[in-house]
């Protein structure tokens, strides 16, 4: 990440500070995954707006999940600052909370930034195209006297591990949230299922590997699309090995990325070789029938996900946790229910129905599971 600027103060209580978070065209879409993960918790902003004029007037948790949020959904980057400042808030964040494919930044959504600049805001953005590159942003950002974030941008080739078989040392269960497609709800399960262990007793600790979990506040992680691939290994090996270290968790939760098989996003065999995990928790979304922005290439079944995800890592899928896009309230226990018949899995709605049954899922096998398959072969 390269910052600009000296940045405001940060905000008593959470890891940086208030923040408004831009979401213009794309709240409750698949696009605006990063924003709905900010509405869901964040430990590094106190949020206290999203930007989207469709929904300008409403409450962000209303519209996504159907239960307020206190967050309020306002038509511009203008009006939220003026009516926050009225009501004595002072934002001092102006995250993105888009997720376009390929990451890029639209001109209108640029010019959205620039103005939030000139407001006296600093700027978070998870996307591709850096802002600390843009000179007339930058321009902006020292006269302000704001700070720019680029979150995906590489760290230094200097700061990058490779994998060293370190992993082994780790004796805390792993379990691998993957997903059959992306924009899944892979990270919502982390969190939740990570609550859940913990809330049962268990010391368990999120690995976060996307921009949005370092956004939320995850204590351990990488921004895996911002890695050279020789290094991704070594990354996600030393990511888990340092919440084992510094945390000594008995559970470690790790975020998949993409899914085996999308043709656009193609994610989780890192994981699955690096981190190596002991079960892994398939998230699945039953109403979708093409891989998420690209109609016309179909998802490839279940069944066969489930194959070939247990054939690559030689460990098993354990439950199913579903994603419930497109289903009605009412036919979600169906769904579960005929997902367990053909699979044989148990079968959750965790937004829903919380985490707890899932949690129990995972004490079960920990009791049943080896922790260490081999002692440590790591080089020093």
């Amino acid at each position: 990440m390269v910052t600009s600027g000296e940045g405001k103060a940060p905000n008593a209580g959470v890891i940086d500070g208030p923040a408004i978070v831009y979401c213009q065209g794309a709240f409750n879409t698949t696009n605006g995954k990063t924003a709905h993960g900010l509405v869901r918790r964040s430990r590094r902003y106190r949020v206290l707006g999203i930007i989207d004029s469709r929904y300008a007037g409403r409450d962000a948790g209303e519209v996504l999940d159907g239960r307020p949020a206190g967050i309020p959904i306002f038509a511009s980057v203008e009006s939220a600052v003026r009516e926050l400042r009225e009501r004595g808030e002072e934002p001092q964040y102006f995250v993105i909370g888009l997720a376009p494919d390929g990451g890029r930044l639209s001109a209108e959504a640029r010019q959205e930034v620039m103005l939030a600049i000139q407001l006296g805001l600093n700027v978070d953005s998870g996307l591709h195209d850096f802002l600390s590159e843009d000179p007339e942003i930058c321009r902006l950002a020292e006269a302000a006297g704001v700070r720019i974030r680029d979150v995906r941008k590489p760290p230094p080739r200097s700061q990058l591990h490779f994998f060293s078989g370190k992993i082994e040392e780790v004796d805390a269960f792993r379990v691998a949230v993957l997903g059959t497609d992306s924009a899944v709800g892979k990270r919502t399960t982390c969190w939740l299922l990570t609550d859940a262990l913990n809330e049962a007793g268990l010391r368990a600790e999120l690995v976060g590997t996307g921009q949005t979990a370092w956004m939320q506040g995850a204590r351990f992680g990488i921004i895996l699309d911002s890695l050279v691939n020789d290094f991704v290994s070594g990354e996600i090996e030393h990511a888990v090995w340092t919440a084992w270290k510094e945390a000594r968790p008995e559970v470690i939760v790790i975020e998949g990325q993409g899914s085996l098989m999308n043709p656009a996003y193609p994610g989780g065999f890192e994981i699955l070789a690096a981190a190596r995990p002991h079960v892994v928790i398939l998230q699945h979304a039953p109403a979708r029938r093409d891989y998420d922005g690209f109609p016309g290439y179909p998802i490839h079944p279940l069944s066969l996900q489930i194959e070939v995800i247990e054939k690559l890592s030689g460990k098993p899928v354990v439950a199913l946790t579903i994603n419930h896009e497109g289903l009605t309230r009412e036919e979600i226990p169906d769904v579960c229910r005929a997902l367990e018949l053909a699979t044989g899995l148990p079968t959750f709605d965790v937004l829903l129905e919380g985490a707890s049954g899932l949690a129990g899922v995972i004490r079960r096998w920990m009791a049943e599971t080896p922790r260490r398959s081999r002692p440590s072969q790591a080089r020093s």
